[in-house]
């Protein structure tokens, strides 16, 4: 009697770990059903395998919004590179893209053998464009960066000084060629360095209307080949030759097509920046993230783009060059808390959906929308969400629709590495829990039922249900670093395919599906 009890509380065990605690049936208030449909008959669109980017900016320490100085030492210039949270973070994705650039990127003279003059900081200057003098980087600074991405397996991107040697006129209209020089001493020195750069940007939100000063679409794209010829010429020989990428700004479909039709061979990148959310002291802030039919809106500018190029003969692919939702800085407690997911996520995967290739959140570290915690280093929420999308969304993404409630948004891509497919589940209803199935669509996307009946989950969840929170629940555990600073392991719970997917109110799920097999996926 002693054995069989022990072997029924076993059994009882065994089934409580691999079906994870109540947290995930969606506990009190009400409950509704909805499906998802994924068509597999083909994707709609790819993405590069490392979707996910981040970026680091040069704002200096007394870079302020509304009161607030919230930059701290995030700067390309002053990052305690040494600090080992920073390192495990990145290391975490194997590899993370990284683009390093920003507002005043355009102001910034890179030190040269060359040049006798001192390299001297950024300046507070109310009377300067952005409120800043000019910068300088020196190359013992960029050593350190680069050995840093290397040792932290870092894809880097630079942005340029596109507003060398122009002129900017009382309108903001820069005029004249690029005076490339001191970036072709850069790029040399690189080079020589040995150190791997995986693309080369040319301007930030120099495009359409400009913020700050403007650049006419013919003249950029003229300066854009002179920067090709710059990368054929000091990269000749070399297998592999950074990306030529631009202009890094917000889209004016004229303005883009003009450009994109000026460089069909020299480009190899468009880059579009988003912050749709509007500025960072906006009181409806949290508002615009909950409401997921405002956040569709957020679709034109990855549609725009898309049919652009489309149109267009270039090669060239699309990638959000910089992302933070809330311009200026964002808003503490709200953009880098576990409330700004449901912007963030739902971004990639409408960006993903438009055939969108790489996704630059701003930022990795600095202001109030970094990834990590500016003051402490430690991952904020939008990080582990971040780092499971590129662990398990493949490249291939699946047209995906959501019948039910209207406060679900619903996403699948090709599964990672594995057979099958992921899905992402976000719910926006504040009391309502969500019961999903999953169907594929379509008689050429049938399912194949291998013999696993089981399938992955990851529920995200805000601690306390507080959605200001800035610790984040995965599967009823808080994601903490451990005592040396190491990103946590991300389990799943496993669940029956015969029951529904719940996804719990003001949360979000990931979920692979191994045992669904489409067409779309098989290479």
């Amino acid at each position: 009697m002693c054995i069989l009890l022990k072997l029924v509380l076993l059994y009882l065990w065994v089934h409580w770990v691999n079906q994870g605690s109540d947290f995930v049936t969606g506990g009190s208030g009400n409950v509704t059903s909805g499906t998802v449909f994924v068509n597999g008959t083909a994707s709609i669109g790819k993405t590069d395998d490392n979707f996910i980017c981040a970026t680091l900016d040069w704002w200096p320490p007394n870079k302020c919004d509304y009161g607030t100085c919230s930059w701290e030492r995030a700067s390309l210039l002053n990052l305690d590179l040494s600090n080992p949270i920073l390192l495990n973070a990145i290391k975490a994705f194997s590899p993370l893209k990284i683009r390093m650039g920003g507002t005043l990127q355009d102001k910034v003279i890179y030190e040269t053998k060359d040049d006798k003059s001192p390299c001297a900081p950024f300046v507070k200057n109310s009377s300067e464009m952005f409120g800043f003098s000019k910068g300088c980087l020196p190359m013992s600074r960029w050593d350190q960066l680069n050995v840093f991405f290397k040792k932290a397996g870092a894809m880097v991107v630079f942005g340029l000084n596109a507003l060398s040697g122009k002129t900017i006129g009382s309108d903001g209209s820069a005029s004249g060629a690029w005076n490339s020089s001191n970036a072709e001493s850069l790029i040399r020195y690189t080079v020589n360095k040995g150190y791997s750069i995986h693309g080369w940007e040319l301007g930030n939100e120099l495009c359409g209307t400009g913020v700050g000063a403007k650049v006419a679409p013919d003249q950029y794209a003229s300066d854009v080949k002179s920067l090709e010829n710059i990368v054929q010429n000091i990269y000749r020989g070399f297998e592999v030759k950074p990306s030529v990428i631009a202009p890094g700004g917000f889209i004016d479909t004229n303005w883009f097509a003009q450009f994109i039709q000026r460089t069909p061979k020299s480009l190899q990148v468009v880059t579009q920046h988003i912050y749709n959310l509007g500025p960072g002291n906006d009181n409806q802030l949290i508002n615009h993230i909950l409401d997921p039919s405002y956040l569709d809106g957020g679709a034109q500018p990855f549609r725009d783009l898309k049919a652009i190029l489309k149109n267009s003969a270039t090669p060239a692919v699309a990638w959000v060059g910089e992302a933070g939702g809330a311009y200026n800085s964002g808003q503490n407690l709200v953009t880098n808390s576990f409330v700004n997911a449901f912007w963030y996520l739902n971004q990639l995967g409408m960006a993903s959906s438009y055939d969108t290739k790489t996704y630059c959140r701003q930022t990795l570290i600095g202001g109030n929308y970094g990834l990590l915690d500016t003051a402490t280093f430690v991952p904020n929420p939008d990080y582990y969400g971040a780092l499971l999308w590129h662990r398990l969304m493949g490249s291939n993404v699946l047209s995906t629709s959501f019948s039910g409630t209207t406060g679900v948004r619903a996403y699948a891509h090709c599964s990672k590495q594995s057979q099958g497919i992921t899905l992402l589940l976000i719910n926006f209803n504040a009391n309502i829990s969500v019961n999903v199935r999953v169907a594929t669509e379509g008689e050429q996307a049938p399912r194949i039922k291998l013999g696993n009946t089981s399938r992955e989950e990851y529920h995200f969840t805000a601690k306390d249900e507080n959605l200001h929170s800035q610790k984040v629940v995965l599967n009823g555990k808080i994601l903490a670093l451990n005592s040396s600073g190491g990103i946590p392991p991300m389990e799943p719970v496993n669940r029956s395919m015969t029951d529904p997917i719940i996804v719990a109110p003001f949360s979000y799920v990931f979920s692979h599906i191994s045992s669904i097999i489409l067409p779309a996926c098989i290479n």
